[in-house]
């Protein structure tokens, strides 16, 4: 028998049948008690405020009301006590969920209960000078104009056939994140374009972000996924430094490409 059957039923038990409830008079006064027992004309009843059993005229008793207001009360802790274990069972799987994400920083997929590593990427910057290429999380010192970051083929060898994957990210610092999709171009896929202020020696990042949803599970452990259905295409995942405005300093990114089919 499964176990959390059997706990949920010991609870139930244990809220319908050794409850407090109030066996009502018909004058508006009220006993606490356990139970009672209607035995021809008198109500005997165990009061928990004496701890022992007493007996009442019958007469004197609104049993009606009492029997309305201790099966209104009782539903209501039988539906707190199944809401409870519901809610047990959820943080339970989550546990488990957590568990299940190795701990090395990076980004992972998890179809049909196994988890797959997605590979980080190697990107390049494109500049009308130069072309720099950068591993994992080198930062980028440009000369002022434009740059463009992209990944060598036109497609990822890493492939999802679901429109909205869920992914793991566990990060090796605090940095912002997100899903953005690739625009695959003669033998590569851009990731973003920056604009590089010469006077102020700021960098300015244009990429297509998707609107996503985040859940922080555990410390540096987030949960990520697309709010729409992603359609047929290039993505990454992405770590990516600088504030809001994505205005900043260098370019440090991480990156994870998939694709959608």
């Amino acid at each position: 028998m499964d176990v959390r059957f059997v706990v949920l039923f010991l609870l139930l038990t244990t809220v319908v049948f050794g409850e407090t409830f109030k066996l009502f008079m018909k004058d508006g006064d009220y006993h606490l008690v356990r139970e009672y027992q209607v035995q021809g004309n008198r109500i005997r009843y165990f009061s928990t405020e004496r701890g022992d059993w007493e007996e009442i005229p019958k007469d004197l008793v609104d049993l009606a009301k009492t029997e309305q207001q201790r099966k209104a009360h009782s539903e209501q802790l039988v539906k707190e006590a199944r809401a409870q274990d519901e809610e047990d069972k959820a943080e339970r799987a989550q546990q488990k969920e957590i568990a299940s994400i190795p701990m090395e920083p990076g980004a992972y997929f998890k179809p049909d209960e196994k988890i797959e590593s997605l590979k980080q990427a190697e990107y390049q910057i494109l500049t009308d000078k130069k072309r720099k290429t950068l591993q994992m999380i080198s930062p980028l010192p440009i000369v002022p104009g434009k740059a463009t970051v992209v990944i060598k083929g036109e497609h990822s060898g890493f492939v999802i056939h679901e429109g909205r994957p869920e992914f793991y990210l566990r990060l090796a610092k605090e940095e912002r994140f997100g899903i953005v999709r690739l625009t695959p171009k003669k033998g590569m896929r851009i990731v973003e374009n920056i604009a590089i202020i010469a006077v102020s020696n700021e960098n300015i990042e244009e990429r297509k972000q998707v609107e996503t949803f985040e859940q922080q599970l555990m410390g540096n452990l987030y949960k990520v996924w697309s709010e729409k259905p992603l359609p047929a295409g290039e993505y990454a995942l992405m770590e990516f430094s600088g504030s809001e405005d994505k205005v900043q300093d260098d370019i440090e990114l991480l990156i994870w490409d998939f694709a959608v089919q």
